[in-house]
């Protein structure tokens, strides 16, 4: 649906056979009945029932698909996942109410609650599975990963704003994308820090002037710049400098920021990229029958457009250098967009692909970063452990190479602590849908039984997956992944914990942004000391927050979540400069 059609006609079109054809089986089986019958049926029963054929059938074959499918699953020796109970409206207005401003997956997390680690609910057409149990994931995601794909639904929902990339593709496209980029992502390549430090000195350059002039800044805005240069640079060869159009000050004092900032180029696609992940986000709330709710309008289409506008320039100057070198292979000397010309020069492919690779490159590791950062105006004295294991490998100065940050065993751990409370990917990436008969892979597979039982998972159905680590899980401790409960609770179940993904779906750049974030965080910590949330400015959560039993009670800025989480507003923070030769521990 990513071509401009309406969405809703596109989806009358698809839909309309389906409920014509019974309706008009019924209209002429009646009429001919009329025909042979000693008594004529009149319009007042004809109308009806042609009118009513198609909801018949469908509240017929789902409660015979019901009985059906229970008697399944007994005879498999397995158990069919508890019923939410609310109604399909309920639900998407659940669901969509928390996009809009909840705190992400609270619902998810009350039903959960309210039926146990593994569930199902009714979301108009379809049954959807939802499960935190780490057995069902494993086999998810990775023992039984033929079973399981994105799937039709979630391909179209996000079709307008993703199209044909690695992160919407199924089968042999997705293969494609993902041996393409693979080799992108050697430890050759991750290593090489130099793109990473010269961002973050620019990044911290603008930081130190603006807190000189006495204001805060917004600490996501200045990390989603390093991060979109970074990525850019790193996967494109051309870094599109959106830290050149500088930082905005506090919306109290909007009007010292230039007209400039707000019309570079970076910028406009920056609030086009995120109001479009919000709508495909607000899309697989709302699940297959999403269309009903753009009937007229794809929505996201012109902040797609947009986007478009402004990666065109990038995949025109990576043809051009391609074509001064059209005789020589690019593996293993060029960017990952020059190897994707290698193979295709169809302009939607490109785009796709450079849309796709932004979302990783950006967006996820901008949310693992400005968390991070949260946590740390949260918790003083971890950033004091922090700077000082950072002074003993790196020092109070050093530049960061590869073996300094393998040795930042703390720095990993608070990393995973902050991504634990607040996964910075939210359930879309690991939504899938049963592409077979589930049951095909368990008899190939026969030993993996999930529990005591089989789960009963019908062709069709998603399982999004959230899980906790441990019972008090939404407790920020970075030690619980070095003390006894990595043992306890990680080892022996490592699905409970997957932030970027697991199986053969894994984040391939999930070491690049594991280093991406650690660099910047060291040379954060080497800069700057202090951090405090400007209380004016941030956007407060909630005022029922406050009375929550969950996560959302000690949150002290409003959480939200499209694609990726976000803070809406920014988050703004002032921190004290460490003058040089000054050691701050």
């Amino acid at each position: 649906m990513g071509t401009g059609r309406a969405p809703g006609l596109t989806y009358l079109q698809r839909v309309v056979p389906h409920f014509a054809i019974p309706s008009a089986v019924v209209y002429l089986a009646l009429r001919i009945a009329n025909d042979f019958l000693p008594i004529t049926i009149p319009s007042w029963v004809i109308i009806p029932a042609t009118l009513f054929a198609r909801p018949i059938i469908f509240f017929a074959s789902s409660w015979y698909s019901d009985i059906a499918n229970k008697r399944d699953a007994a005879a498999r020796g397995a158990v069919m996942a508890p019923m939410v109970n609310a109604s399909s409206f309920k639900i998407i207005g659940d669901i969509v109410e928390t996009l809009k401003g909840g705190f992400p997956a609270e619902h998810f997390t009350r039903w959960a609650e309210e039926c146990g680690s593994t569930y199902q609910m009714r979301m108009l057409s379809t049954n959807a599975i939802f499960t935190e149990d780490p057995e069902f994931v494993k086999n998810m995601l990775a023992t039984q990963f033929d079973a399981f794909e994105k799937g039709p639904t979630f391909r179209e929902q996000l079709d307008s704003l993703l199209g044909t990339g690695v992160f919407n593709a199924d089968g042999e496209m997705w293969k494609f994308h993902r041996s393409l980029t693979r080799p992108f992502f050697t430890r050759e390549r991750i290593s090489d820090f130099e793109i990473y430090d010269r961002k973050a000195e620019a990044s911290l350059k603008l930081a130190k002037q603006r807190f000189s002039e006495g204001y805060s800044i917004n600490a996501q805005d200045l990390i989603g710049r390093f991060t979109l240069d970074s990525a850019t640079e790193f996967l494109f060869g051309h870094s599109v400098d959106s830290l050149a159009a500088g930082l905005p000050y506090p919306p109290k004092f909007a009007h010292l920021t230039p007209a400039s900032f707000h019309t570079h180029p970076s910028n406009i696609f920056v609030q086009a990229f995120g109001e479009g992940q919000i709508i495909a986000a607000r899309r697989t709330g709302q699940g297959p029958d999403w269309a009903l709710f753009e009937f007229f309008k794809d929505t996201v289409k012109p902040y797609r457009d947009v986007v478009d506008e402004f990666t065109i320039p990038v995949i025109r100057e990576a043809v051009e250098r391609r074509e001064k070198m059209k005789d020589v292979k690019s593996d293993g000397w060029g960017t990952l967009l020059e190897s994707l010309l290698d193979e295709t020069h169809d302009p939607q492919i490109l785009k796709d692909e450079l849309v796709n690779l932004l979302v990783a490159g950006r967006e996820t590791t901008m949310a693992f970063l400005t968390f991070a950062v949260y946590m740390i105006s949260e918790h003083p004295e971890f950033e004091t452990r922090l700077r000082q294991e950072i002074y003993d490998k790196v020092g109070p100065s050093g530049r960061p190479t590869y073996e300094n940050v393998r040795e930042l065993k703390f720095m990993r751990a608070f990393l995973n602590g902050s991504e634990a409370v607040s996964p910075c990917a939210d359930q879309h990436e690991e939504e899938h849908q049963a592409s077979c008969d589930p049951e095909q892979a368990s008899r190939q597979a026969p030993d993996l039984r999930a529990r005591e039982h089989d789960l009963h998972v019908r062709r069709d159905q998603h399982a999004p997956a959230h899980r906790p680590l441990g019972p008090d899980a939404m407790v920020f401790d970075p030690d619980r992944f070095l003390d006894e409960r990595l043992h306890k609770y990680l080892t022996p179940n490592p699905f409970i914990f997957s932030p970027f993904n697991a199986g053969p779906r894994i984040c391939l750049g999930q070491q690049f942004a594991y280093h991406e974030a650690t660099f910047y965080l060291i040379r954060l910590l080497q800069h700057f000391t202090e951090f405090k949330l400007d209380t004016e400015t941030n956007k407060p959560p909630p005022a029922s927050w406050a009375h929550a039993k969950d996560r959302k009670k000690v949150e002290k800025i409003h959480l939200m979540s499209h694609l990726n989480m976000f803070v809406p507003g920014g988050l703004w923070l002032r921190m004290k400069e460490i003058q040089p030769g000054e050691v701050n521990l």
